[in-house]
């Protein structure tokens, strides 16, 4: 460690030199420039993804003026080509959104494309002020007994991230291979996709330890220790993971399948190993549940077998109404509106009789259970009109006041008589 120390410590007396630090000037500025200049629009009637030529144009003019001194400008030459291979990534990103998803795309480029340019950038300017071959052999300091110097941590770094984030599309594949091959259900291949992806993450965590040189004797340690890390510190999601691969398996929550959670449907959006995204649709918001939840606690679901869900709307009639023309009118004020299925059909019930009205429950089957919030308002709108069109009175309690006096013995009521 303190080698490689040493070495970075020789870069900051190259970035001293003043040579070095006017070409890093002319590097920064026309970029500041064009970043400026798209904040503010300076140059009407310019989209936005046009200020960046601006600044290559600045770019250019800059290597030129030194060119023409006879002052070097590999490194604004080196920092202007790096700066337009970034600009680069936002026209790919277009191009790739025509034969790609967003979500995909947006994965791809986050994930792969950027990190790759960003390492590849940074061996190249560490290459132009020192040897990366030197920098390969600095010693780091022992692991279990194996001396580890920085190529060796470099590699193992990049072979652990290729790992992760590589290693999900063969495994899509594969399990959809499988899927097709054995009648699986989506549950199943989700199940197997994530336990293909976790297997080749694991046997790739054993290549790199291999290729750092640690033994067998090492790698029984470090699994023991995990252990003993999963009785104590991670138990909770050491649980979650369980739980969620059983759920994939067993098809019980489902992406898409509708859950009822504190009162409100919510749509299961993704199933991951630690906790299941939920989406509940009345205020847009993203909920985070616990795998484990699902295993202690009850839970209803409206889309176990199909999306078909029941709902009710209660209103109140006048006693001096006919219950069976009441019940008729609300059963087909039902049928009326376009969200309610027609079959099964609507039925309408007297519940009780009230103090002031009798009571009645009209019941309907909708499709979406995430509707049934607008589709009951529609239904108890329509009933509204329809009672108005038929005269129907829907009766509200009311109160007659009385005024007293003390002691009761001299109260007189309203008609005169104590």
């Amino acid at each position: 460690m303190r080698e490689l120390l040493l070495e970075c410590q020789g870069w900051l007396a190259y970035l001293e030199r003043p040579s070095v630090l006017i070409q890093l000037l002319l590097a920064i500025i026309p970029v500041a420039v064009s970043r400026r200049a798209r904040q503010r629009r300076l140059i009407k009637h310019w989209p936005a993804e046009a200020y960046p030529f601006l600044g290559i144009i600045l770019l250019t003019l800059a290597v030129l003026g030194l060119a023409s001194v006879g002052h070097s400008f590999g490194l604004t030459l080196l920092l202007g080509l790096f700066w337009l291979g970034w600009f680069s990534l936002h026209l790919l990103h277009r191009l790739l959104l025509i034969w790609l998803p967003e979500e995909p795309t947006h994965q791809l480029e986050s994930r792969l494309l950027r990190p790759a340019f960003l390492v590849a950038a940074s061996i190249i300017l560490v290459s132009e002020v020192d040897s990366i071959q030197d920098l390969a052999v600095a010693p780091l300091g022992e692991l279990f007994g194996i001396s580890i110097n920085a190529g060796k941590l470099f590699e193992a770094l990049v072979v652990i991230y290729l790992v992760l984030v590589g290693c999900g599309p063969p495994a899509a594949g594969l399990a959809w291979i499988a899927q097709r091959a054995l009648g699986l259900r989506d549950g199943s291949r989700k199940a197997m996709e994530l336990i293909l992806r976790y297997t080749v993450v694991g046997i790739g965590l054993v290549i790199v330890a291999v290729q750092l040189g640690l033994n067998t004797n090492a790698l029984i340690a470090v699994a023991g220790g995990l252990s003993v890390g999963l009785g104590f510190g991670i138990k909770e999601v050491f649980s979650n993971f369980v739980s969620g691969l059983w759920l994939l398996f067993e098809g019980s929550v489902r992406p898409g399948e509708v859950l009822l959670l504190d009162g409100d449907p919510c749509e299961v959006r993704r199933l991951g190993l630690r906790a299941t995204l939920l989406w509940r649709d009345r205020d847009n918001a993203e909920l985070l549940v616990p795998n484990q939840t699902f295993f202690t606690e009850a839970t209803t679901t409206f889309t176990a077998s199909d999306r078909m869900r029941r709902s009710q709307v209660s209103v109140g009639a006048a006693y001096h109404h006919n219950p069976s023309d009441v019940i008729a009118l609300l059963e087909n004020t039902a049928l009326s509106v376009s969200r309610v299925l027609p079959h099964p059909a609507p039925k309408a019930l007297l519940v009780n009789y009230g103090d002031s009205a009798i009571n009645y429950a009209l019941r309907f089957w909708i499709a979406n259970p995430l509707d049934n919030s607008s589709i009951s308002s529609e239904v108890s709108q329509a009933i509204w009109h329809a009672f108005k069109q038929q005269d129907i009175e829907i009766p509200f309690p009311q109160q007659v006041e009385y005024s007293m006096v003390w002691p009761p013995e001299k109260h007189q009521s309203n008609n005169g008589r104590t």
